[in-house]
């Protein structure tokens, strides 16, 4: 099954509960809150997102998605473990070693969250390979990280293929997010070749009509 994970990333304050609302009731599956440091990315939303998780907590029930584009990956796990989110995603470049990535999974599902990984386009999907095993979800930045509305890199479509091939023939549950200038024009593409958890921000933010545009995201 396909499920969406809405960005809110391009939220207005002044629109922000309301849109919160709106989007839950046209059945987007997920918040998803993109962290930025200002540091591992250009761009710094960690008051927003602080303030965005802190909204959404108080109006609504539906899961938290939280993604973690900074270098300091333990004092963001812990700034977001209050707010119970269904999973935390850090990304496996600023790791320095294998041991430092997996003390971070064994901490996030200590604290009942599950646990994603993420990695930028020029980073091999086969670096995700060992740690496979041991997490819930991996996230496959179809862009560069760090700004909102750009076009989708087509080369990061074949390593969703690759992924999916492995984890098939390894027989791991897995789910395969991607996230990255997805719209009603490319998500078929994404979802044959594996995804099945999609990223949106922009093209459901700025449509007419949350509801219909989810429900053909999700439909193929």
């Amino acid at each position: 099954m396909v499920e969406v994970s809405t960005s809110i990333l391009s939220v207005k304050k002044e629109d922000a509960i309301k849109l919160f609302y709106n989007l839950e009731t046209a059945k987007t599956d997920y918040f998803h809150i993109d962290v930025m440091d200002g540091k591992f990315v250009e761009r710094n939303t960690t008051e927003l997102m602080q303030e965005y998780a802190n909204g959404i907590k108080q109006i609504s029930n539906l899961p938290l998605d939280v993604h973690l584009m900074v270098e300091d990956i333990q004092t963001y796990i812990n700034s977001y473990i209050p707010f119970e989110p269904n999973i935390i995603t850090f990304h496996l470049e600023p790791c320095k070693n294998k041991q430092m990535v997996l003390e971070y999974i064994k901490y996030i599902k200590e604290n009942n969250i599950k646990v994603g990984i993420a990695i930028k386009p020029n980073t091999r999907i086969e670096d995700l390979y060992e740690y496979l095993p041991f997490i819930h979800l991996v996230l496959i930045m179809t862009v560069e990280p760090g700004k909102g509305g750009q076009k989708l890199i087509p080369e990061t479509i074949s390593k969703v293929r690759k992924l999916k091939d492995y984890i098939n023939k390894n027989n791991i549950d897995i789910d395969i997010e991607v996230d990255g200038g997805i719209n009603l024009e490319n998500k078929e593409e994404l979802i044959n070749a594996g995804a099945n958890i999609l990223v949106a921000g922009s093209s459901i933010i700025n449509s007419q009509d949350f509801k219909q545009t989810i429900e053909k995201m999700k439909n193929i």
